[in-house]
């Protein structure tokens, strides 16, 4: 029964594959309630940040910032790109890359150049594989990214853009809707646009006052303002996180139950193939003992 030996060689090859896969969810799942905790606690101070920067550029309107104005006139875009350090999470990654080609390509096509910044290996990988103008990058973040890993790849973007290098720079990653939903996003961070940096009405009432500023307005502005920068990037890493732990989970529920259905389908080959070879033997049987 070779046949019937090398069945049972994949059953229990694929019975293995199955307590991996089992086991990788179980963990993804745990994971995953860390990673939205840590998105959602992330939420409060990216908007006071954004609250404060917006009342003082307010107070001090003769003032703007180099991230509020237009960039330079020499055609090339940044990519801030956040994809994960692993695999086996799905479709998560190709989905962000494939819309973040398609802008790069709107961008090449307009006769501009790309500059990147790659935050998780997969990015990294990618972006070296095309051929792109990687100036920084950052990985192995774990399971708990920390913001001073991720200031200096974006500083290098931040003063390219406030020095004139760059015309817009643009941040990809991929947004946390609910566990079986993460969407993929490629939206302009730089120039800052007035919707980012709006306050409401009861926000403009209980700030209303006159600032002193120490040492002048543009360097506290342009810090609060870089720190707000900082906040919306390091927000985009924990949305992929969660994003990441997610489509984890689910990928590995998916393997699990495909590597059930097959056990299933491969347990119910080998008792036909065994049913067939018992069954030949006893027409031997009885075929030998009627010729006798």
């Amino acid at each position: 029964m070779a046949v019937g030996k090398e069945i049972r060689g994949k059953i229990k090859s694929v019975e293995n594959t199955k307590k991996i896969t089992k086991a990788m969810e179980m963990v993804a799942a745990s994971k995953m309630r860390k990673a939205q905790e840590r998105m959602r606690a992330a939420r409060p101070y990216a908007d006071k940040v954004r609250a404060v920067a917006a009342n003082l550029a307010r107070a001090n309107p003769e003032y703007r910032s180099p991230f509020q104005r237009s960039g330079g006139s020499t055609g090339a875009v940044g990519f801030i790109v956040v994809t994960t350090d692993k695999g086996l999470c799905g479709g998560l990654n190709t989905n962000v890359l494939r819309a973040m080609t398609q802008k790069m390509k709107d961008v090449q096509a307009g006769g501009g150049t790309i500059q990147a910044v790659a935050i998780g290996n997969k990015g990294w990988g990618f972006l070296n594989r095309i051929g792109a103008d990687v100036v920084s990058h950052a990985v192995q973040l774990g399971d708990a990214p920390q913001l001073d890993r991720l200031i200096g790849p974006v500083k290098v973007m931040l003063d390219a853009y406030a020095q004139g290098r760059l015309d817009a720079v643009h941040l990809c990653y991929t947004r946390f809707v609910n566990t079986m939903k993460q969407e993929p996003v490629v939206e302009p961070l730089l120039p800052l646009g007035a919707e980012r940096l709006a306050t409401t009405a009861a926000e403009q009432a209980r700030h209303a006052w006159d600032y002193l500023y120490e040492p002048d307005p543009a360097t506290v502005i342009d810090e609060l303002i870089t720190r707000y920068i900082e906040a919306l990037v390091f927000q985009a890493v924990a949305e992929n996180m969660a994003s990441e732990q997610s489509a984890r989970m689910v990928a590995m529920k998916a393997a699990t139950d495909n590597a059930g259905n097959l056990i299933a389908e491969l347990k119910l080959i080998y008792n036909k193939t065994r049913q067939a070879a018992i069954t030949k033997e006893l027409s031997e049987i009885v075929g030998g003992a009627a010729a006798v």
